[in-house]
């Protein structure tokens, strides 16, 4: 029988998992960390301080175990350019992890008010597709740290399909190398022990994933982009908009987004202020793909281009949270920082539409492989190319 290797438990890695193994292929996931319950997410992030700061979570579910539950379809047209097509996997996904607008009930006051200030500017703001199933969720702000009460999907529904179906899930145990003899791929090294498989998929992350790429004599870990984003916002008194559901709207154009956003940062910048007097908004950018990723660093800064964008961001940010209400005069931003980052094994660059490397049975599963920032949370774009790689190896490869 064939036996696949998935370094990594996060979004492309646990719905894999369930795809391979559901189908009777022996599968092992190896986790670099811990299982953590989703309200203790927030205990295993990870900042990597570079020219912008790069967010990342290392724990059994990765990094959707602190996303906001953003489901927003993105890179289908940039996709179809190397000849993939994910739309029918894109509708499988949203089934499966429960995509919906959240009632009315569920909508605060904040975001309320955001979504009437856009609308008395001109500008297009609807409701944000979420993972969240209504029936669990109490708004309370912890989105970003990890649903305290378990009402938002994360990748640890996959897993949980993927061991009920005989998959083995190995966690605290990071990939140091690849074992590669004779040019043939054999398996993988962990810090205590060798795992050995015929395929071998790597969703470990933009950063990890290149790296172990490297360790392999495959020229990876350029055209990093992070989808740099910083938040604006400012005093209106009484509001209680840390504690709503996050990012419960969405302005979207054509290289940025604009979304209601909490951001404990601001509290610090703003003399006397509360966290329930802030009322925010994030700019989220698709910024170059200038940076890269070496054995030692990670180099991400922003270009004059990301820079111009995040500016226009920012003033219409800052107009519409006056229009909401908010004292112009407490107006402040959070530094640059990153949360998806990407493109450091890109299709066409490092593999190709079957998300293969050069070395026979080796693939990418994770953003690493998008050629180009969504500029918005691209977790449904993972889940459908990683369910179409799935379905690749089941019927031509195991």
């Amino acid at each position: 029988m064939t036996k696949v290797l998935v370094v990594g438990s996060g979004a492309g890695g646990g719905i894999l998992a369930s795809e391979l193994s559901r189908r009777g292929v022996e599968v092992t996931i190896i986790e670099k960390g811990p299982s953590t319950p989703p309200g203790d997410a927030y205990c295993h992030y990870e900042i990597i301080n570079t020219g912008v700061e790069i967010l990342k979570t290392d724990c059994v579910g990765g990094t959707t175990m602190v996303t906001t539950g953003n489901a927003v379809r993105t890179c289908q047209e940039e996709l179809r350019k190397y000849n993939i097509n994910i739309d029918a996997e894109l509708d499988d996904v949203e089934q499966e992890v429960g995509v919906s607008i959240l009632p009315d009930s569920l909508l605060g006051e904040g975001t309320r008010k955001i979504m009437d200030g856009a609308r008395e500017l001109g500008f297009t703001m609807g409701p944000m597709p979420k993972f969240i199933d209504p029936r669990l969720c109490k708004p309370c702000g912890k989105c970003a740290l990890g649903c305290p009460r378990d009402a938002k999907w994360t990748s640890q529904n996959y897993l949980k399909t993927a061991v009920n179906f005989g998959a083995s899930l190995i966690e605290n145990r990071p990939v140091v190398d690849i074992i590669v003899k004779n040019g043939e791929l054999k398996g993988v090294t962990t810090t205590n022990k060798d795992y050995f498989a015929d395929i071998v998929v790597l969703s470990a992350g933009a950063m990890a994933t290149p790296r172990l790429l490297q360790q392999a004599g495959i020229k990876a870990g350029k055209q990093l982009f992070v989808d740099t984003f910083i938040t604006i916002g400012g005093v209106l008194k009484g509001i209680g908009f840390n504690e709503e559901v996050q990012m419960n709207a969405l302005l979207k154009r054509e290289d940025l987004i604009i979304t209601p956003h909490f951001s404990s940062i601001l509290v610090d910048k703003i003399p006397d202020a509360a966290p329930e007097d802030i009322l925010g908004l994030m700019v989220k950018i698709k910024d170059d793909n200038q940076g890269r990723v070496t054995t030692n660093s990670v180099v991400k800064y922003s270009t004059a281009r990301d820079v111009g964008l995040l500016c226009e961001g920012a003033a219409m940010a800052g107009s519409i949270l006056t229009a909401a209400g908010v004292d112009p005069l407490t107006l402040v931003s959070s530094p640059a920082r990153g949360a998806h980052p990407g493109g450091t094994a890109a299709i066409g660059e490092v593999v190709d539409s079957n998300l293969e490397t050069e070395i026979d049975g080796l693939f990418v599963a994770d953003a690493s492989v998008l050629p180009r920032a969504p500029g918005a949370p691209p977790v449904l774009t993972i889940l459908a190319m990683s369910k179409r790689l799935g379905r690749y190896l089941s019927a031509e490869r195991v």
